[in-house]
This record gives C-alpha cells, sequence and structure tokens, in this order.
C-alpha cells in the first residue's frame, strides 16, 4: 500500500528563521513555499532525494500547528507516506481499527490527496496519508 516515504512536517515558530539551515548549512535544495488557507499553514518544501522535509509554520494562532507548539515546541510533526489511493488506504484503515482523523481525503499542500491518521492509534506518529499523483 504504501510507495514509499513522501515527506516529513516539522513545526516550527519562523520559515525566514528556519530555511537558511535547511537550505544554506544542511545544503537541501529549496522548492518554494506554499499557503495553504484551509490548514492555516505557511509550508516550506526541501528536497532530500526522492522525499521531502515540509516546514510548517502557522498563519494564525489557532491553527493545528500553532497548537501543537505550544503544547509540545517546534520539532516533528508528522510522517506523511505517499500511496496510490488514498481514500482506499483509510478505508483499510478504518477497517483495521484505525481512529481516523479525516473520513475522506482533502486537499493538501501541492494540491496532493490527503488524511490523517490519529496518533492514539498509530504509537504516537501523526501520520498523513497522501496522493500524490503528478
Amino acid at each position: 500500500m504504501v510507495e514509499k516515504i513522501s515527506h516529513i512536517g516539522i513545526a516550527v515558530e519562523s520559515l525566514e528563521e528556519q530555511i537558511p539551515y535547511y537550505r544554506d548549512l544542511l545544503g537541501l535544495k529549496f522548492s518554494g513555499t506554499e499557503v495553504v488557507e484551509d490548514q492555516r499553514v505557511k509550508v516550506a518544501f526541501f528536497e532530500v532525494g526522492d522525499t521531502r522535509i515540509e516546514l510548517l509554520e502557522a498563519t494564525d494562532e489557532e491553527s493545528p500547528i500553532a497548537k501543537f507548539i505550544a503544547k509540545k515546541g517546534q520539532g516533528v510533526h508528522h510522517m506523511a507516506y505517499q500511496v496510490d489511493d488514498c481514500q482506499l488506504a483509510i478505508n483499510k484503515m478504518d477497517g483495521a481499527g484505525i481512529r481516523l482523523i479525516d473520513t475522506k481525503p482533502r486537499v493538501g499542500a501541492g494540491g496532493h490527496k490527503i488524511a490523517f491518521l490519529h496518533p492514539r492509534s498509530t504509537y504516537g506518529i501523526l501520520t498523513e496519508m497522501t496522493e500524490e499523483h503528478e
């Protein structure tokens, strides 16, 4: 079902502050930013082989990223796995008793279909299923 690791989402307080670390010091290829209004987040994308690092900055104090940082501080927010069919993947997880955050895919960064699985059912890791057809 999982094709590869799509990306690792990292919650940050400031993209402006952290982009130079990933781009200039680590030497990762920076491929731009995008605001995802629906999720109240601004995302910076970095490429590492065929996987991405996504830095996630809240665009308002009530966003999930702002709440995450307030509770846990900056750091790894979620692991995303690329799947061929997002709806099929979440149906399989639901059928196995995994607690879903999303029962239907929604649109995420890059226009990809995404759905999240609750960390209480995934051994403490907020897990994203993402369908990324070009």
